[in-house]
């Protein structure tokens, strides 16, 4: 950008009247030396100017002394004590910028502003006399007040330590604040950065984003298993595990409150951080997880009429909780959208506020329990769908974790009805005839991989709608079991691995739950069509949209409007993380959010029957529906 000066202004103040956002927590005062710069010298042709070294201030002390200390580099300025003497180019380093944050997880891209509920301030508080001697606290205020237009009142903590604090650094301080209202902790003046977290508690993982809130920027990540999953694979059967085990709630919450304990220790010491610079934490997770890690009793989620304990926006003080952080620390969990409808689905649904409104929209969090929005007309409703552990793995003979060795990607040859598949860790199709196929580590099949296989018999002509195989299709696929058959995927001496009856019977009864919970929010908005199908969560990440359309999970979406969005309910705790406006929109936006619950409407039942369907199989007499399906698409 090219803005305009005076001569003598500093390059801070017409970098800030230019709309320029530069790094200052001293507000200009040479204190922080955060706001650096880089001067370029010569002729620029673009500009028409010249910039010679006398159209900029020598050196301040200030400056010198950065040099001295080693806080600043040779060739820098500092923009608040550099004063314009004439006409320059300025570079404004990536360190030195309060620029948008980008926030990328996979498929995810966020953009926000920088804005978060804390922030620090550099103060120089003047000397005590015995003419002027206000308490050290209210010149604190005043300062604040006067410097940054910021009315704020110390706590206990800040009280206990200003006064060493001001004695050992020339009365120089960063002061911290919390909500434009509360100075919740004051610091040395040196180069210290504030931090906050953004998690996302899921069933079966926890993962933990950590931002550098001075200037926005994602600096650690990380992911691990969900220690919960040893009282139960999904979320009823840990519902189950409290209501048979006094005090059950008490150890799961433990477990989640030691892990996430983990993970921050683990960041802190990646980042080099002290025990006080992780100031903000702010969590997502559905309703049980919601409940068990704040330490409350989940049972009454796990029977009609699944009544919430709390479901609005929640502050806890990090003291009350054992996670490894400073006392001052807040902990807060986004807002529920009702008894089965968490705060990840209001994490997702923040992401994707701008971009649904006035559009037919649907938003789907598939896991062990589908979780799903859908945007029409002005109107916004949710509802959940108990889709079961199927998709994850869970209840297939053969199911796995998504971990090397699973396979993620399924093909059948339409005419000779041998599958070639791919498996994580490893670039190639592999098949049967693959050299050594027996010393691959193929460990089973994962969530994408099940989803593949599912839609591909169907395509292939190997099951017909009802979902049952047609083993005449392809004799020497199929391998008799009792009374029935199971499907060869993958055949080895060693460990081969078949799709069984009971394995489609799964996949179907999953599929079914999820398309009739939209099938139930069309309808309540009568909502013809969508304009647009938004797959959120890690599992949503690694599906085809081809294959979510062949299978019939989305009731009449087409392949081209379903895209992924990717860790999108993490994303939305980070968005709220970083800007308090992101917050407070959300906290609004779930008002107006409409909750139909599945299990009380009559009409579910037989929604999902009639999605039992493979949409694209065969029929029972032998036609194919795929023509029909096709046909209706290009209409």
């Amino acid at each position: 950008m090219r803005t305009k000066a005076q001569t003598g202004e500093s390059v801070y103040e017409a970098a800030l009247r230019g709309g320029v956002d530069m790094q200052s927590i001293c507000g200009g005062k040479g204190l922080c030396k955060r706001c650096q710069i880089e001067i370029e010298p010569g002729k620029h042709a673009k500009f028409n100017i010249e910039v010679l070294d006398e159209n900029l201030s020598k050196l301040s002390p200030t400056e010198k002394k950065a040099y001295h200390d080693g806080d600043m580099e040779t060739h820098r300025r500092l923009a608040c004590r550099a004063k314009i003497q004439g006409d320059l180019v300025v570079e404004i380093p990536s360190d030195a910028r309060e620029h948008e944050t980008s926030i990328k997880k996979k498929s995810t891209e966020i953009n926000t502003a920088l804005k978060p509920s804390v922030a620090l301030y550099m103060v120089k508080l003047g000397v005590p006399t015995f003419d002027e001697n206000p308490c050290d606290s209210d010149s604190l205020q005043e300062v604040l007040d006067k410097d940054f237009g910021i009315k704020a009142k110390p706590n206990h903590k800040v009280l206990v330590k200003i006064q060493n604090i001001l004695k050992s650094h020339d009365r120089t301080a960063i002061v911290v604040v919390r909500d434009a209202c509360e100075i919740i902790d004051i610091w040395p003046p040196s180069p210290f950065n504030l931090y906050g977290a953004a998690i996302d508690i899921g069933s079966t993982s926890v993962a933990i984003y950590v931002y550098d809130l001075t200037n926005g920027g994602l600096v650690y990540e990380s992911a691990a298993m969900n220690p919960q999953i040893r009282y139960g694979e999904d979320l009823m059967s840990r519902v189950s595990y409290v209501m048979m085990n006094k005090g059950g709630e008490k150890k799961l919450t433990a477990e989640i409150h030691k892990q996430i304990k983990s993970m921050l220790s683990d960041a802190r010491e990646f980042l080099n951080l002290g025990p006080n610079q992780i100031l903000e934490i702010i969590l997502v997770g559905n309703p049980i997880m919601h409940h068990l890690f704040i330490g409350a009793d989940p049972t009454e989620l796990g029977q009609a009429p699944f009544t919430l304990i709390v479901k609005d926006w929640l502050d806890i003080s990090a003291h009350k909780l054992d996670l490894g952080l400073s006392d001052v620390a807040r902990i807060s969990f986004l807002p529920l959208i009702g008894g089965h409808v968490g705060a990840d689905t209001a994490g997702a649904y923040l992401t994707q506020l701008e971009h649904m409104k006035d559009r037919s929209v649907l938003l789907v969090d598939i896991g062990t329990n589908a979780e799903i929005v859908l945007s029409h007309n002005g109107r916004v409703a949710a509802c959940s769908s108990p889709t079961g552990p199927a998709f994850e793995g869970a209840e297939i003979s053969a199911g796995v974790r998504a971990s090397n060795g699973a396979i993620e990607r399924v093909r059948i040859d339409p005419v000779t009805k041998d599958p070639k598949f791919k498996i994580i860790g490893h670039d190639k199709w592999l098949s049967d005839n693959t050299e050594n196929i027996d010393t691959f580590n193929i460990i089973g099949i994962c969530g994408s991989g099940i989803f593949e296989v599912m839609a591909e018999l169907a395509n292939a002509g190997l099951v017909d709608q009802g979902g049952l195989f047609i083993q005449s299709a392809a004799p020497h696929r199929f391998v008799q079991e009792g009374k029935g058959w199971k499907y060869a995927l993958v055949r080895r001496d060693k460990n081969p691995i078949y799709i069984k009856q009971t394995d489609v019977r799964a996949v179907q009864l999953a599929k079914a739950a999820l398309s009739a919970g939209v099938s139930l929010l069309a309808k309540a908005l009568d909502c013809q069509q969508f304009d647009e199908v938004l797959l959120a969560g890690a599992f949503g990440t690694h599906l085809d949209s081809k294959y979510v359309a062949d299978i019939g999970i989305i009731p009449n979406a087409c392949a081209e409007i379903i895209r992924s969005i990717g860790n999108a309910a993490g994303m939305g705790a980070a968005t709220a993380l970083l800007n308090i406006d992101e917050k407070a929109k959300i906290i609004e936006a779930v008002k107006h959010i409409e909750k139909i619950e599945t299990a009380m409407e009559p009409e579910f039942q037989q929604l999902f029957v009639d999605a039992m369907k493979f949409p694209t199989a065969t029929t029972p007499s032998g036609s194919a529906s795929t023509r029909r399906r096709r046909g209706r698409r290009e209409k």
